[in-house]
């Protein structure tokens, strides 16, 4: 479970301040995947760093009782001078996991062939979305964090393994998935919400949380 309690975050811009949550109360229970709608620059990616604990809010609390994960496409833990090997041995060793099975899992998912035994930092932008997503899903959570969807590759093989992977996870798992776009949360979940003046409006349906959402965006 994950538990908002009147949780407030804003930045300043410079200009003014931008308030991305205002004393926001909710909470995603295992077992019921949540999508989020919000337009770009509301804060989608602050929400989910929040979640799994990469920013704190200004105010309120977050309750974590699960497994989470680090979001999809964070390369925060990932060290660029350090090959992938490297870093996925290292990183199973954080979450006490075997060190062969974590590498094995990557290299062949990531199908980068000799550039998984160079420094992340050379990759390209597509070599280290893979990398990335191989991570997620080397190690097991019971909540998935996604931001904005499944990071687009052009390997064909790659988004054929990583899909499948990702649909036998969430067979046990749940996910919360922020997006701009209703089409992506299709893919996840059956309830959602709406994102809007810094409260989240919480629906049973996604197509309850679309009319808002078209409502509020094309209005």
């Amino acid at each position: 479970m994950i538990e908002f309690e009147n949780v407030s975050k804003s930045f300043w811009t410079g200009k003014t301040r931008k308030v991305i949550l205002d004393q926001a109360t909710f909470r995603v229970e295992v077992g019921n995947s949540l999508g989020i709608l919000a337009p770009n620059g509301t804060g989608k990616t602050t929400i989910i760093n929040m979640m799994a604990g990469l920013e704190q809010p200004d105010e309120g609390s977050i309750k974590r009782t699960s497994r989470i994960s680090f979001p999809l496409g964070f390369m925060g833990g990932v060290v660029n001078r350090h090959s992938a090997t490297e870093n996925s041995r290292y990183i199973a060793r954080l979450y006490g996991l075997d060190p062969d099975y974590v590498e094995s899992f990557c290299r062949w998912l990531c199908g980068i062939g000799e550039y998984f035994d160079m420094p992340v930092g050379t990759y390209s932008s597509g070599m280290r979305g893979r990398f990335s997503f191989a991570l997620l899903l080397a190690l097991e959570f019971d909540i998935y964090l996604i931001d904005e969807g499944m990071p687009g590759t052009t390997d064909a093989e790659f988004n054929r393994k990583a899909g499948t992977i990702l649909r036998q996870r969430l067979r046990d798992a749940t996910v919360v998935v922020v997006s701009h776009q209703a089409s992506t949360l299709e893919k996840f979940c059956r309830s959602a919400a709406v994102l809007k003046n810094g409260r989240l409006h919480m629906f049973d349906t996604l197509e309850e949380a679309k009319r808002l959402y078209n409502y509020e965006t094309q209005g």
